[in-house]
């Protein structure tokens, strides 16, 4: 019988029981996809990631990321959690205090940079592969209002309208005026079904520069039906696109911006994103995504 060892961990966060939980397989070889698809269901985490020997021996290794309603292309909390227990577990050495990989995702290599103390991996962060696409106009924002059981005035307008954007998975981001219009959302189904089942970015992060923390700069929201999860503690992807939202908005033109994003305190997982990006003359040149992880649970499954 076929037996796997398996990690969970939660990401984005530095202690136990917050964050967004993930399991990581770290050798899957041999699990074919609807293996993998029922793993995922098994766990019911937003995400678990497999993880493959490279197909180019340069890089580290190749992941499979799946939620449990479907694979994913990439995603930000399986790609930092993986190199957080890759790390943790010796499979990615680390010597000094940092180190360097490659992971093969569906959008391309992903660079990884992890810090280390005392031989211990303490924040790891990712380098997008692709920079920011856009979709197309968004819905009107009296309907997204209607969907997200919201008051039409509490959605920003002008030139903080929702706009939809992917660094490899598309998102809607929709500002919001305040933490406690965050606090009233409650998605009706059906009008999402309508407005956005079939719509070129059908995950839905919801925000406010309205943060609890000092030191952060936004609180978030992510919905996402489509991937089977009803709302997602902490989401790489979606802060991997923020910039493309956030940079054309921001008055510096030229060098690093840099962000703390909060997600996930309604959930009781508070979660803290760190977002950076590079510009030059206004234009977005790299996006740098990243945080703490910690261990939880270690065993085996067999099949």
């Amino acid at each position: 019988m076929p037996r796997y060892t398996y990690y969970t961990a939660d990401v984005f966060t530095s202690r136990r029981f917050g964050g967004n939980p993930l399991a990581v397989i770290p050798d899957a070889s041999g699990l074919d996809a609807p293996a993998m698809q029922t793993l995922a269901r098994e766990f019911n985490y937003s995400e678990s990631v497999f993880i493959f020997p490279p197909e180019d021996p340069a890089h580290t290794c190749r992941l499979r990321i799946f939620t449990p309603a479907a694979e994913l292309p990439f995603a930000g909390h399986p790609t930092i959690g993986a190199a957080f227990v890759l790390a943790s577990i010796g499979a990615i050495p680390l010597e000094g205090s940092a180190a360097q990989a490659v992971f093969e995702e569906g959008v391309g290599p992903v660079p990884i940079s992890i810090r280390a103390e005392g031989g211990k991996p303490v924040f790891t962060q990712l380098t997008t592969a692709r920079l920011p696409e856009y979709g197309p106009p968004a819905p009107d924002s009296p309907a997204l209002a209607q969907m997200l059981g919201l008051w039409p005035e509490d959605l920003l307008s002008g030139e903080y309208s929702p706009q939809a954007v992917s660094c490899g998975v598309p998102f809607l981001f929709i500002p919001v005026r305040s933490r406690e219009a965050l606090t009233r959302i409650q998605i009706d189904l059906k009008l999402w079904k309508d407005l956005l089942g079939h719509w070129w970015a059908r995950e839905m992060f919801v925000f406010a520069f309205d943060p609890e923390l000092p030191g952060s700069h936004l609180h978030a929201r992510m919905f996402a039906p489509a991937l089977g999860i009803a709302e997602d503690p902490a989401t790489g992807a979606a802060a991997a696109a923020l910039p493309g939202y956030l940079a054309p908005r921001a008055p510096q033109k030229q060098g690093m911006l840099r962000w703390v994003v909060e997600q996930g305190f309604e959930m009781g997982r508070p979660s803290l994103l760190e977002v950076e990006t590079d510009l030059l003359a206004g234009q977005v040149r790299a996006i740098r995504v990243g945080g703490a992880s910690v261990l939880v649970a270690e065993g085996h499954i067999n099949l």
